[in-house]
Formats: structure tokens, sequence, C-alpha cells
């Protein structure tokens, strides 16, 4: 059964929120951008069936024109217009995860232009688990759908508030739409269906493990393997910001902030666990302890990278997060954050 609860959040929208939404459905109709909230991050929304406003997208992020976009679609009976061959098991996951933050790679339909795939022949598609951004999809029609990546300059720190967009993008992006924090503040899980068997193109906001028993069958872990599918986030350098970031384990984590310390710089140590209670003090380095469950650390993390990429620090360090599948999403996007092609093997 399709997951209701957001679609009766709707009718709990202000009138003023109402009147934002009306007017930012007309900026799409003719053309123009609207950045939007999403329970995942914030995206970059564009009418999928106009080349210019998809093109504007890619200008707005300096985004590479052959990564493509998500499609975010306003309801699940609206799939067959999208995609085709769609697969029981993707119709499954689906019923069960939509509106949610989970994306599936099926095959496009011709409805789809070249300039939002890349040039593939698939496409990702999902139903954003937001009241703003069902709203706007509704508003639209069932015919339209919104191209939408996340809402920032490409590769750097995706926004979880519409501050963080407006701080990034400004004027940019003809009119952004508040709503608040993203409740999950991490990227959605993207599986792909395109050659019929599930794999996990990227990890996000749904487990595996919640995936698996609802297929009652494994899912092919291919993040880190050779795609021939592009997706959105799947370049090894991604979710970056200005500020080196480099993931030590515990064991060498407070070695390595006081060796780079003592060479002049200045450092952030972030934490989850409680290994700082005996650390020695630094004036040149500042610590701060993230939580210790996987869902509220990666609801936090975004925003707290943004915050600390603006501390004027010479170096973010990162404790290594534990080797459990609760953590991959978070893990996955801080050794993105991390990568150096030069030196990309952490301690």
């Amino acid at each position: 059964m399709e997951n209701t609860q957001y679609r009766q959040n709707k009718s709990g929208l202000s009138v003023a929120q109402q009147d934002q939404i009306t007017a930012a459905a007309q900026i799409l109709r003719e053309g123009g951008t609207v950045a939007f909230p999403t329970e995942t991050v914030y995206g970059l929304g564009a009418d999928v069936t106009n080349p210019d406003a998809i093109n504007k997208i890619y200008q707005i992020k300096q985004r590479p024109i052959d990564h493509p976009l998500i499609v975010h679609i306003s309801d699940i009976s609206h799939l067959h217009y999208w995609a085709q061959a769609i697969p029981d098991s993707a119709w499954l996951l689906a019923n069960h995860f939509w509106p949610g933050p989970l994306t599936l790679i099926l095959q496009r339909s011709r409805r789809i232009p070249d300039s939002v795939t890349g040039g593939q022949d698939s496409v990702g598609l999902r139903i954003p688990a937001h009241p703003v951004a069902l709203a706007l999809l509704d508003t639209l029609g069932p015919e339209k759908a919104l191209a939408a990546p996340s809402a920032n300059r490409f590769g750097r720190i995706s926004p979880t508030t519409a501050a963080h967009v407006r701080e990034e993008l400004a004027a940019a992006v003809d009119m952004i739409l508040d709503g608040g924090a993203c409740e999950v503040g991490l990227e959605s899980t993207i599986i792909s269906f395109y050659d019929q068997s599930p794999k996990l193109l990227r990890p996000g906001g749904i487990a595996v493990s919640a995936l698996e028993s609802a297929l009652d069958s494994p899912v092919m872990l291919a993040y880190k393997i050779s795609q021939t599918i592009r997706t959105s986030g799947s370049l090894p350098a991604h979710y970056a910001p200005e500020t080196p970031l480099k993931i030590y384990s515990t064991k060498h984590l407070w070695d390595r902030a006081l060796a780079l310390a003592a060479q002049g710089s200045r450092v952030l140590v972030m934490t989850w666990s409680d290994i700082d209670q005996s650390q020695p003090s630094d004036q040149s380095i500042q610590h701060f302890s993230m939580p210790a469950d996987p869902i509220t650390y990666g609801q936090q993390l975004y925003a707290k990278l943004r915050q600390f990429d603006q501390a004027a620090f010479d170096y973010m360090i990162v404790e290594a997060l534990p080797d459990n599948p609760s953590w991959l999403a978070i893990t996955d996007r801080l050794q993105r954050a991390s990568y150096n092609p030069f030196d990309n093997k952490q301690n």
C-alpha cells in the first residue's frame, strides 16, 4: 500500500505556503528554476520536459552535461508515463517506500529527454516525502515532473535548509521554497532495475536491509565497482567542503590532529565516540562531538560541514565510522568528501 502519511500532511500547509507553491509552479511552467525542500536535501527543480530549463540547472550548478538528473514525480500511478519495462520488483519497492528517499533507475520512456539522462536510456525516478514538494508536484499536474539535483554547486556539500541554498546559489535561482530543515539529511538510496535485477548504486536514506526485507531477496552492492550507468553522486569526489577533509581511525585521530597543529594548521576534529575525554588540549584544535547514532548523525552532517567550512579551519579531521550497515550511507558521503586522487588511503 502506498505511504499516505505525507499526502495527509499536505493539508497542514498554510495559505501563504500554498500561495508560494502556486507562484513556484508558474515559474516552472515558464521555464524557470525553483529550489524546493525534500526529506533528503533541497533540490534545484526545473520542468523535465523543457530543454532550456534543464540547461539552466546545469549552468547554475556548473554540472557536467553527461551527469544525469533525478526526476521527481507526484504519484506512483505516473510511473508508467515516465518509464517503461518496469519489473515487478521495482513496483514492489515503489509501493513500499514511496513517498520516500528511494530512487529507482529504470528504462526511460520517450517523454524523458536526453538532457535529463546524460544521453543514457535509463532514468532515475522518485516521489519525495515532503509536503511542500508533493504540493508543488501536484500543482504542476500529472504530465509534468521535476528534474532536480541537489541545490548546490556541483560536487559540493548538499543543502539541508533554505538558508544553505541562499548562501550558495542566491539570485541564480528564480525562487526558493522554504520547508524547514530536511528530515533525513542525506540523499536518496539509488537502486537500479535497468537490467531487471536490483543493484545498489548509492546508499542513502533507506537501509539495504529494509530493501532486502521488502524484496525478500538480496540486493547487489554495486556502488563501489565500475558501472556502465551514470548516476547522481557516483563520482569518487563529491559532497566536499572547500576545507580539506581527512578520515582517520580512532587510534590515529588525535595523533594526526596534533601533528597538523604542530605545523601551524588550525584543525577541526569531529568525533562520534567518547575518545576525546582524555585527549591533550591544543589551542589550534577545536573538537566537535557528533551523535553516536547514524540517523541523527546523518541529519546533522551536511549542516555541520557547511558550518565548519566557513570557520577558517585548515583541515577537518573526521573519526572513522563504525563498520556497520547502518552507517553505510554516511561512510560513503565522507569517503567521497575526503577523496584525493593522490592520497586517498586513510589510516
